[in-house]
């Protein structure tokens, strides 16, 4: 039966493996095959005067990531990877690759990242990818499993929809039987309908798209966002529950993830709480002391700006008290002063992670609002319904999982951060 190779010790005495050939060295006399599989490496030793004609007559016709079976004894040798080695008693080559490969799975020979997307499925083998994506897998069990230990229940909602979620024309259209509709750029109305539902706390891990021309390190055009809502909260609460999945995201990857920190060579730190506040006001006046362009009260920030109030910071913080102006219509005003909102963003130093608010939750002030953006109340129909029949008062946020993965991991490209991404040039694979 096949055992996965860190499982195969001296103390095996035998063992039946299966893997990828990650690299061959023939020495003449000797032959090393290093295989791999999703857990480590292992050398495979033929001597070719004691070796059986069939191992030497497979082995010499498997290339490079081809998919071997390999059964034999195993020996301790403190030259192999891992202090071990397998003598092969039979060879089979399962699925042979074609040479030459359209990129270095060994990692020894660079490639560039449209090469490397492009050939994905071998990309991934390389133990440094892979490590991105089951640090990856690790923040997402662990958020979920924080959700579920606050009483979180987990939502699914459309991705196909009529009307822009936070106004706007970023959308991507298509054609539904007689309609136009889009593909959602958030589950924000949602999130509050079930707010109405009674529900009181959800969250959705779940694609979202958004139609912009960007063509950076740190924008895709479908992205995973992590979703939260909760009823009969403020702004307040909701930034220390973001401060809470920050922190656990960082704790589980410390914890159960040092192979794969060891193959990224990442330097990783837990974050410290809380994190620092800052009003909109205040960043504004950070950023001006720092950068060359103009800018003023309700201005967004620029990634010059993100990067000077980064610097300044040096860590995981939160900008307040934005603008009402300039935030979503369903941000909440503050009472005696209307023209800020109770907004935030979660920021790194290097880029925005993620946005959030106290939402309105009366029905004519958000009416109001809606109109104010120069958006149609009757396109929203749907979703100012349930704002007749008894909202409580909420709040929520949108993380981006990407990003969250590429500040965690100090990756250069978001691209790293996803399988399959999808940008302004790429939809294959």
């Amino acid at each position: 039966m096949r055992i996965p190779i860190t499982d195969v010790t001296p103390e095996s005495e035998r063992a039946v493996v299966i893997g990828w050939i990650n690299e061959v060295r023939d020495l003449g006399g000797l032959a090393f095959y290093i295989l791999r599989d999703r857990t480590g490496f292992l050398q495979v030793t033929i001597v070719k005067k004691k070796a059986p004609e069939a191992v030497i007559a497979a082995a010499k016709e498997a290339s490079r990531e081809s998919v071997v079976r390999v059964t034999g004894t195993v020996k301790a040798t403190e030259k192999a990877p891992g202090g071990r080695e397998l003598i092969p008693e039979t060879f089979e080559i399962i699925s042979r690759a074609e040479s030459p490969l359209p990129l270095d799975v060994s990692e020894k020979v660079p490639a560039e990242i449209d090469t490397r997307l492009d050939n994905r499925y071998l990309d991934a083998r390389r133990p440094r990818v892979a490590a991105i994506f089951q640090i990856r897998s690790a923040v997402t069990h662990a958020i979920s499993n924080l959700f579920y230990e606050e009483g979180f229940t987990n939502i699914t909602t459309s991705k196909i929809v009529a009307a822009a979620t936070e106004g706007g024309t970023e959308l991507f259209p298509l054609a539904y039987f007689e309609k136009e509709a889009f593909l959602n750029q958030s589950p924000q109305l949602y999130k509050q309908m079930m707010m109405a539902a009674g529900f009181e706390k959800v969250y959705e891990i779940a694609p979202i798209f958004r139609a912009e021309e960007h063509n950076t390190t740190r924008h895709l055009n479908e992205a995973t966002s992590i979703d939260v809502e909760i009823s009969f909260a403020d702004h307040n609460d909701v930034m220390d529950l973001l401060e809470r999945v920050i922190v656990r995201a960082y704790t589980s990857v410390a914890e159960s993830c040092g192979p794969a920190l060891e193959a990224l060579g990442a330097e990783f730190e837990i974050p410290n709480t809380p994190f620092p506040r800052i009003t909109y006001a205040e960043a504004i006046d950070i950023a001006a002391l720092s950068i060359e362009e103009e800018i003023g009260y309700g201005d967004d920030l620029s990634t010059a700006a993100e990067r000077a109030i980064g610097e300044e910071m040096g860590e995981h913080y939160f900008i307040t008290d934005w603008p009402t102006e300039i935030k979503p219509y369903y941000a909440m005003p503050y009472e005696d002063e209307p023209s800020i909102c109770k907004a935030f963003d979660l920021m790194h130093p290097r880029m925005e992670l993620s946005s959030g608010a106290q939402r309105i939750h009366e029905h004519d002030l958000l009416t109001t609002q809606i109109a104010a953006k120069g958006l149609s109340p009757e396109s929203f129909s749907f979703y100012l319904q349930p704002f007749r029949y008894g909202m409580p008062p909420h709040a929520g946020w949108g993380l981006g999982m990407e990003r969250l993965i590429m500040t965690m991991l100090d990756l250069p490209n978001i691209r790293e951060a996803v399988l399959f991404p999808r940008d302004r040039h790429r939809v294959t694979p």
